[in-house]
């Protein structure tokens, strides 16, 4: 009787101390859309919104499509590999598993989803912000499975999270007629709106662990090429821009907010419009050649909306700020993230990261063009 109690005494000091010593390592979640997203549309088999088709990938990894609506690599990509951390898996990715969660983190971005549930219906199938945080609940009961809510609480507090949404919500909503939040709202209300349910949805991230938090403000996305053409002028859209510029401000002060109230949150707020706006004042400055049309294009048939298997391609794709009619291409990308850890004085996390694909090797174009 002794020796039984001696040895479940000992089992259960070993098995605590695995418990104990179970090393949480820090992963990142991302929140967002098509400007994060690695992978989660593509999934969507009735989803409007992909990077499916060719040129997209075209620099990264194999080459072939993989769900990144650029060229190469998205700002999360270069952030993560900049600082240490692992590039998360996309959650629809088949290889999703608890071990990849716990080495790696999880992606739920996805392209055409927003701040609001009704943002991108024209879409058919996104995931709005809500629609993600209902997944990351489901990936948390995962976790406390699998260690137990003690080292999942650690886990999750210790993880970093990104959410960068909002430019769907403008372009893709508002700006919309068809939408019912163009005519229900003005500039104002509309941002109050944005802000309320935006201040909601991190508030119950506080409440899922989320500590170290950063959310991405817009760009210039009154100057992407969609915008451009379809003005008159083929100027910027100075009312699309004055909505971002609006939004961050709301946004920088909404994180000031939360950082204040919930208890041990760090909330930051990353601006990276000012880069992105000295750029399209003179490209020349920054290395570019051309920062107001698509390196894939379709002709002259405007706008494209995605790169198609028809579709020219620039001759240097690294000279170009946009890679399609809304989206950046990697070099801006990684313009934009070099920006952003610069200003929010990202810290190196892990001693080793998972192998990144490289920056792209400017390999030559599919066209003459």
């Amino acid at each position: 009787m002794k020796l039984t109690l001696a040895i479940v005494v000992i089992f259960a000091t070993v098995f605590s101390g695995l418990i104990d010593s179970y090393d949480c390592k820090i992963v990142q979640f991302i929140f967002g859309d098509s400007l994060s997203d690695n992978g989660n549309n593509n999934r969507l088999s009735k989803s409007f919104a992909q990077a499916a088709l060719p040129w997209y990938g075209i620099d990264y990894g194999n080459g072939m499509p993989n769900g990144r609506f650029t060229n190469g690599r998205t700002v999360a990509d270069i952030i993560g590999d900049k600082t240490g951390i692992p590039r998360p898996v996309a959650f629809l990715d088949p290889s999703l598993s608890e071990d990849v969660i716990l080495s790696n983190g999880v992606n739920f971005a996805s392209g055409g989803g927003g701040i609001l549930n009704e943002t991108g219906g024209l879409f058919i199938q996104r995931f709005s912000m809500y629609k993600q945080i209902d997944l990351f609940k489901g990936v948390q009961t995962m976790i406390r499975a699998q260690i137990g809510n003690q080292e999942a609480d650690k886990f999750f507090q210790k993880a970093n999270y990104v959410v960068a949404l909002g430019s769907n919500d403008f372009i893709n909503n508002y700006l919309m007629p068809i939408y019912a939040d163009s005519w229900t709202y003005n500039d104002d209300t509309y941002i109050d709106y944005l802000m309320e349910t935006l201040g909601a949805q991190l508030t119950i991230l506080h409440g899922m662990g989320a500590r170290q938090l950063m959310v991405f403000g817009l760009g210039p996305m009154g100057c992407i090429p969609l915008q451009r053409v379809l003005s008159t002028s083929g100027e910027c859209q100075e009312k699309t821009n004055t909505l971002a510029l609006k939004f961050n401000k709301a946004t920088s002060k909404l994180m000031n907010d939360l950082s204040a109230k919930l208890p041990n949150a760090s909330y930051k707020f990353g601006d990276a419009y000012d880069v992105v706006n000295n750029v399209i004042s003179d490209p020349g400055k920054y290395g570019f050649d051309n920062a107001d049309s698509p390196c894939c294009s379709f002709g002259k048939i405007r706008p494209a909306l995605t790169c198609v298997p028809a579709s020219r391609l620039c001759k240097d794709r690294s000279k170009y700020l946009f890679w399609d009619e809304y989206h950046p291409s990697d070099r801006a990308n990684e313009m934009i993230a070099d920006e952003l850890i610069k200003k929010l004085g990202f810290a190196f996390f892990n001693s080793s990261s998972s192998d990144p694909s490289p920056p792209p090797t400017s390999a030559p174009a599919p066209s003459d063009d």
